[in-house]
């Protein structure tokens, strides 16, 4: 098959190179293997030395083939010596330098092509965001990502093309990270952002919590997640907004600290919050903790996260707070349905799921049977 995008260079100076890079059409089947090599070929004077020279490009360009011709490296070059050679690691970065330079060139030019390649490729290439720091302005530039902006799937969203967007007074480039793109556009958290009109990112590979773990800011713009505790919107949030929640919280302090009385461990704290305009409450995580996505990715790959409990955030205006003010007999039911709610919501998965099978059936029979009723919006 005919390649993407090609680039034939020869360098003179300190080392003499020729490079023949392509990027493919599609991806390899073992583009995922991390046993498997991958590379491009080397040649030390036209005389060939080896097949996936991985030591040539960096493993997040390893979906690239072509051929580098040395003539400075000895003939008798092993894959030892080229871990340790000086002239390795300057061809290296100048193959890099290229391959990004190419792709830039594709993402400015041809659209539909780029598109086309980071469909293949584009999650192979995020990882050079945490992998390689002296091209991660470059590399964040190529990256496509879904957005509310478009509310679709597709990944077309640059961050140049975010920052453009970017309301007035708006200072941060705020972002969703989830276990699939539905749970990230569904989620509560993005309820003020939504009110407000502000664009968010939703990212759901696995890789973008690396990649955002990584990516501290872009364009002078620092990276926040709306999932974070503490949300501050700055100059889009308005005084009367900030002295309602102050009064909304001193009013129900009572509530909050029954409710985390009512959680115990499960909590750090429950507070009030503005983030959610349609949802009773949602889970957030403390400024340095990590994030419940990041959680469950830890504990699938079989790595223990760092312990580290939520923060319930309850919306002062939802019926349910309202019926939670008034519960008596059945308020730890309540509360701990609230919670579940909540962690369902994000992604998460239910410590006890049998007993939230058992709550929430009692607590409907309890409204069926002539208790007060509850009407919830919609």
């Amino acid at each position: 098959e005919d390649p993407q995008a090609w680039v034939h260079a020869r360098v003179e100076g300190r080392q003499e190179y020729t490079q023949l890079l392509y990027v493919p059409s599609r991806a390899p089947f073992d583009l995922w293997d991390r046993n498997a090599r991958h590379g491009v070929k080397l040649y030390v004077r036209r005389v060939f030395i080896m097949d996936d020279a991985e030591q040539l490009l960096p493993a997040y360009l390893r979906f690239v083939r072509g051929v580098v011709d040395s003539s400075d490296l000895p003939l008798n070059v092993s894959r030892e010596i080229l871990q340790e050679s000086k002239d390795i690691e300057a061809i290296r970065a100048g193959c890099t330098k290229k391959v990004l330079g190419l792709l830039e060139g594709l993402a400015e030019n041809d659209k539909e092509k780029y598109a086309a390649f980071w469909k293949a490729f584009g999650r192979v290439l995020k990882e050079g965001v945490g992998e390689d720091f002296a091209n991660q302005e470059r590399i964040a530039g190529l990256l496509r990502l879904a957005s509310t902006h478009s509310d679709s799937a597709e990944e077309t969203v640059s961050l140049a093309d975010y920052v453009a967007r970017m309301k007035e007074g708006q200072e941060a480039i705020y972002y969703v990270t989830a276990d699939t793109f539905n749970a990230a556009r569904n989620s509560p958290h993005l309820e003020v952002f939504r009110k407000k009109g502000i664009e968010v990112l939703l990212l759901s590979d696995r890789v973008d919590e690396w990649v955002v773990s990584h990516l501290a800011e872009f364009g002078g713009k620092p990276l926040e997640s709306v999932a974070r505790g503490g949300l501050d919107l700055g100059k889009l949030e308005d005084e009367d907004e900030k002295k309602a929640i102050e009064r909304e919280s001193a009013e129900l302090k009572g509530l909050t600290d029954r409710i985390k009385a009512s959680l115990g461990e499960r909590v750090k704290d429950v507070r009030v919050t503005h983030r959610l305009t349609e949802s009773p409450a949602c889970l957030v995580a403390d400024e340095h903790d990590p994030s419940g996505n990041l959680a469950r990715l830890l504990k699938a790959a079989g790595q223990g996260a760092p312990a580290s409990k939520p923060i319930l955030e309850i919306n002062p205006g939802h019926p349910v707070i309202e019926r939670l003010k008034r519960e008596e007999a059945k308020f730890d039911d309540w509360a701990s349905v609230l919670f579940d709610q909540a962690l369902l919501a994000e992604g998460g998965s239910l410590d006890d799921p049998a007993a939230f099978v058992r709550r929430i059936n009692a607590l409907m029979l309890d409204l069926g049977g002539g208790a007060s009723r509850i009407v919830l919006p919609g």
